[in-house]
């Protein structure tokens, strides 16, 4: 093992430690309805306070992209193009984060067992589901994570791979808006969500690190030296 995967892993390690620390305190907040918790009424209001048609539009789109039919089909769809181009092991690895991303939405839900915002500013249907943390959020985030660290390798070029990085990072930024805006959720329910998700995908950053492409391709420094032979 070479030098930069130990500190990739060690990196990995530390941020994963970091988040998931950050996660226990706000769901003890979330519990005893304290600490940073108490802003969350407040945010609650001022969230009322600046809807709007189109705004109130945007995030009903955002909810149903971040919603587990459409999570689970693209879930799916990934699978088989990280079987067809990376082989085996980068597709086990996803369906795995997946599975852990479900595991955690309901297994979290059920020990923190924090109520819903009320029902009297929810734009949408009743969910008796407990809050913390949002499926919504966790699932989406942990998906487009996903598809940036698992299909960044295949994209060439600079701007295209800085453009997949942002517009991964603003989508589940914006779904996780979406669940606070439409009244489902807590603001702290939400950074939950985004923190839980960074703890699964550094984990599976790391785990990229040591797996092995089974796609049939030569590694990409067999590559390089083919290439150079060619060229010369």
């Amino acid at each position: 093992m070479t030098q930069t995967p130990v500190l990739g892993l060690a990196t990995a390690a530390l941020t994963a430690a970091a988040a998931t620390t950050g996660v226990l305190v706000l769901a003890d907040a979330g519990r005893e309805q304290d600490g940073v918790a108490r802003l969350d009424p407040h945010v609650a209001s001022g969230v009322v306070d600046i809807r709007t048609g189109s705004l109130t539009h945007l995030a009903h789109a955002l909810t149903l992209l971040g919603s587990e039919p459409v999570v689970g089909t693209l879930a799916v769809l990934l699978f088989i193009a990280l079987l067809e181009r990376r082989g085996l092991n980068f597709a086990i690895i996803a369906a795995a984060a997946m599975s852990v991303s479900v595991g955690l939405t309901v297994g979290v839900k059920l020990l923190v067992g924090r109520p819903r915002p009320g029902a009297a500013d929810r734009l949408g249907p009743v969910d008796h589901s407990y809050s913390f943390p949002s499926g919504h959020t966790l699932n989406s985030t942990v998906f487009l994570g996903l598809a940036v660290i698992l299909l960044l390798p295949l994209i060439r070029g600079r701007i295209r791979r800085t453009a997949t990085v942002l517009g991964g990072t603003l989508l589940a930024i914006a779904i996780g808006w979406s669940r606070v805006y439409l009244g489902y959720h807590w603001t702290t329910d939400v950074i939950a969500s985004w923190l839980l998700a960074a703890a699964v995908l550094v984990v599976v950053y790391a785990t990229t690190l040591l797996a092995r492409d089974t796609s049939g391709d030569p590694p990409r420094t067999s590559r390089r030296i083919v290439h150079t032979a060619r060229s010369a």
